[in-house]
């Protein structure tokens, strides 16, 4: 398993609690609105949306300021920060915000107070490749089944975890094996670009772990964070506390 597939299943067995937090809406405008204006997977940010239950008029709020239809005067930018974490794992954090200056005093501020080392662009983003990932559930279907239709359809490399699977693929193929997973009656979960580690470093230390789990749990929680990458890959005898 791959540091990203084991975070994203540590993610979701705490979805239902990040579903319950204001912040999740505002966050979910946010990438919609930035997927307006960059003109690209504007309907993966729509579908994440709605799965969260969020009302149709934040939904259409967010698409017209992307198209700058909003009135708000406020100029979303996104950042990039990397660094490293309390246990010296590679940390890359993408954020979106309409004041660059204060943002980046934020999670400096956090990485320095948590153990972790706030670092330059580029010292970690080497360590990780950009690729769509898209989850789907096994349902009926068995993972050499899904492996055959994605990998036809030009998909790198699936993934098991658990009852469900990742598809990763080049990013300008991800809206096409989307399609084609779809069409062969296979249930896309979620579809995004990602950054994924292209080494991980193995945790089997529970303290480690829930110290590390809580440093991405906190980043993840803050106001102008969007997305959160590490190259950890916590060990499946490790029981996360989350």
């Amino acid at each position: 398993m791959s540091g990203h597939s084991k975070w994203k299943t540590i993610k979701r067995q705490k979805g239902a609690a990040d579903q319950k937090r204001g912040q999740t809406f505002t966050k979910l405008a946010i990438a919609i609105t930035l997927a307006v204006k960059q003109g690209g997977g504007v309907d993966d940010a729509i579908e994440k949306a709605r799965s969260a239950n969020m009302p149709k008029e934040n939904i259409e709020r967010a698409i017209e300021k992307g198209m700058g239809k909003g009135g708000s005067g406020e100029e979303l930018q996104e950042v990039v920060y990397e660094g490293f974490g309390p246990g010296g794992e590679a940390v890359i954090v993408e954020a979106a915000t309409d004041n660059k200056l204060r943002t980046t005093g934020e999670i400096k501020n956090f990485f320095e107070k948590a153990g972790g080392t706030f670092g330059q662009p580029g010292a970690v983003s080497y360590q990780f490749e950009n690729k769509g990932c898209i989850a789907v559930s096994l349902g009926s279907k068995s993972v050499d089944d899904i492996f055959l239709i994605a990998a036809d359809a030009g998909a790198d490399d699936v993934e098991q975890v658990g009852d469900g699977v990742f598809v990763y693929t080049s990013p300008v193929l991800l809206a096409k094996v989307k399609d084609v997973l779809s069409a062969n009656n296979v249930t896309v979960l979620e579809a995004e670009l990602i950054r994924k580690p292209i080494m991980t470093v193995l945790i089997d230390d529970q303290q480690k772990a829930e110290k590390i789990i809580e440093f991405i749990n906190k980043l993840e929680d803050m106001d102008d964070v969007q997305k959160v990458y590490t190259n950890v890959d916590i060990s499946d005898s490790i029981e996360p506390q989350i």
